[in-house]
């Protein structure tokens, strides 16, 4: 069991979890977030993503990870003009934030 921030995911099985609640993720979606939250904190490259998660190293889009990813926010309930879980980095990738960004840092 993966756990950050009050999303769970169980590699194992492929289910997640928000809070008590179930979210039902696609295939890809569910690798998507696998990618992302095992390596929550650090910025992952949407190169990385494509290989990880689409098993290729050619592209010519990120509309494939952009689609992807807008499912999944909503899914997850991260509002995108002012995510939480995750972040956008420009220019560099994506990070699953290890801490909720709404929070007042300790």
């Amino acid at each position: 069991m993966i756990e950050v921030q009050d999303v769970r995911l169980d590699p194992d099985t492929r289910r997640a979890w928000r809070g008590n609640d179930e979210i039902v993720l696609s295939r890809k979606e569910f690798d998507l977030v696998l990618a992302l939250i095992s390596r929550a904190g650090d910025i992952v490259s949407r190169e990385d993503l494509m290989r990880d998660v689409w098993h290729t190293t050619f592209w010519t889009s990120s509309k494939t990870i952009d689609v992807h990813l807008g499912w999944v926010r909503r899914k997850l309930g991260d509002d995108s003009r002012h995510p939480h879980l995750i972040t956008t980095i420009r220019g560099q990738g994506l990070r699953f934030e290890k801490v909720d960004l709404r929070s007042p840092a300790p």
